[in-house]
């Protein structure tokens, strides 16, 4: 589906017809007997003259959808068309007049005439899906497009202007789920990139904050499933990453950000052969924005022991998009280190560190963003890190594997009715006095120097909440047995949580 041309005579709309592109976009994508381009690849041809053949020979398709918008006040009118690319024939073409209070009418005029010209059935839930907006307030929609227009950008300045009309569409309707949804996005990627936190003003603890607080009121979306299963990744909750995007591409089994993430969830629960195929199904959504999906599956290569073939993937993806080559300097350093590539190890890490922001740069900070499942993989990736220039030793990562994991009965007995003191990851030392109930007195240093909260069990996870700490949400994560002990030679143990982690160590 080509952008739809706006008519408008007013720059300012540019949003709205871009915003009905998408959500038509979104609709096709929900049928399982449509093949859908991804907007990110469309998009390119916006402003362009080009033709239809030269559009399906590109993006390997058989037909198109094009159109135009024209808004004036409250009343909207739609043209669009639908083009057998090989035949260049239409298969029908027409007007669509109404009220602004009219547009998902006129939207679920134009997906019906689709799914009857290409002769598709739908199956299960399909048409109760399609027509689901998540709002029934127009002005609540329209925020939500301003916003969702912004958001896809990435930059720091549309992800400030993307939270203010998602924001604004909230107040104007308190129950709409897919601009929770957004938001808890908007944030989660912010915690992933300093240059975004700076554009929303805030630290990273609180961007995870805000992001867990509105995807607490997200719906069953794929952008609520996608942030969850990153989540679960670095949790080291595996499977439940997988089953979240499971979850997410049976809503949406177009969505080449789904694909995405299943791909990078399958390579770290050790099963990158899998997620090969879902990245290259990805790559074939989104076939003119490929440097993302090439530097995951570089990271599949890796997994499978494939360094060549894996920098190789990671080089080009830094080609195609130099701005995101200092993010994904740190992976292809430990590649460079592993090749012996010394010089280029350096520099790449270098190129890392200068983009990182005030969080320590060490080892183990590193490891807990390497969520891999398999110890020989993890082991293998911190090597190259060490030849690449890191100053530690390869036992100075935090193992955070199966063997080393307790159960929730383990986490209770240990920590409920105890004092313990620990690290965190700023280095900084901590006093927590916990008791049997879960009640808790904290004491360290920053933000949180002095706070109270409450812990519970959930399955094999402690999950805490703070009174002040961490925007007063809950938070999960799964406990391990550092089997070194302290330089003391007490028992150590680790956090990996939503927050990062923590080492620590009971009181006797």
């Amino acid at each position: 589906m080509l952008p739809f041309v706006n008519l408008s005579g007013d720059k300012e709309q540019e949003y709205f017809s871009d915003g009905i592109t998408e959500d038509l976009i979104t609709d096709l994508s929900k049928i399982s007997g449509l093949f859908v381009i991804a907007r990110n690849s469309t998009f390119t041809y916006k402003g362009r003259a080009a033709k239809v053949k030269q559009v399906v020979e590109e993006l390997g398709v058989r037909y198109v959808l094009e159109g135009s918008i024209r808004r004036a006040n409250d009343q909207v009118r739609i043209n669009a068309q639908l083009v057998d690319g090989i035949t260049g024939h239409h298969l029908w073409a027409e007007r669509y007049d109404g009220n602004m209070k009219d547009v998902f009418a006129l939207q679920d005029r134009i997906t019906q005439k689709i799914v009857s010209a290409l002769a598709l059935k739908l199956i299960g839930s399909e048409k109760e899906v399609i027509a689901q907006k998540g709002t029934r307030n127009v002005a609540a929609y329209d925020a939500f497009l301003k916003g969702y227009g912004h958001y896809l950008r990435f930059t720091p300045e549309d992800s400030a202007k993307a939270v203010g009309s998602f924001k604004r569409a909230i107040e104007l309707d308190p129950n709409f789920g897919r601009a929770y949804a957004a938001l808890s996005a908007v944030y989660y990627d912010a915690t992933l990139s300093s240059a975004l936190l700076g554009g929303l003003g805030v630290s990273w603890q609180e961007a995870l904050g805000r992001s867990i607080q509105y995807l607490q009121k997200a719906p069953k979306d794929p952008l609520t499933h996608s942030v969850k299963s990153r989540m679960y990744v670095l949790r080291r909750q595996h499977q439940e990453a997988i089953s979240e995007m499971e979850r997410g591409l049976a809503i949406d089994s177009n969505d080449p950000a789904g694909h995405l993430h299943m791909g990078y969830a399958l390579s770290m629960a050790g099963r990158p052969k899998e997620g090969v195929e879902f990245l290259k199904r990805a790559m074939r959504l989104d076939p003119h924005s490929p440097s993302r999906y090439l530097a995951n599956l570089g990271v599949a290569h890796f997994c499978m022991g494939e360094l060549e073939e894996a920098v190789g993937l990671f080089e080009k993806a830094m080609r195609l998009n130099p701005e995101s080559a200092p993010t994904w300097a740190r992976w292809i350093a430990s590649f460079y280190g592993l090749l012996g590539r010394d010089q280029e190890a350096r520099a790449a890490l270098e190129m890392n560190r200068k983009v990182w922001g005030d969080r320590p740069f060490n080892l183990r900070v590193f490891m807990y963003y390497r969520p891999f499942r398999e110890r020989g993989v993890a082991d293998r990736y911190a090597q190259g890190l060490l030849r690449a220039g890191m100053p530690e030793k390869l036992s100075d990562y935090l193992p955070a594997f199966k063997e080393n994991q307790l159960n929730g009965e383990e986490i209770k007995k240990l920590f409920f009715g105890s004092t313990i003191t620990g690290i965190g990851e700023d280095g900084q030392p901590w006093r927590m006095d916990r008791q049997k109930d879960g009640e808790f007195t904290y004491r360290g240093s920053g933000s949180t120097a002095s706070d109270n909260g409450k812990s519970r069990i959930e399955a094999d996870l402690l999950c805490s909440q703070y009174q002040k700490g961490f925007g007063g949400v809950e938070f999960c994560g799964t406990v391990f047995r550092y089997p070194a002990g302290t330089s003391e030679g007490k028992d150590e143990y680790f956090w990996c949580s939503d927050f990062g982690f923590s080492t620590f160590s009971l009181v006797k």
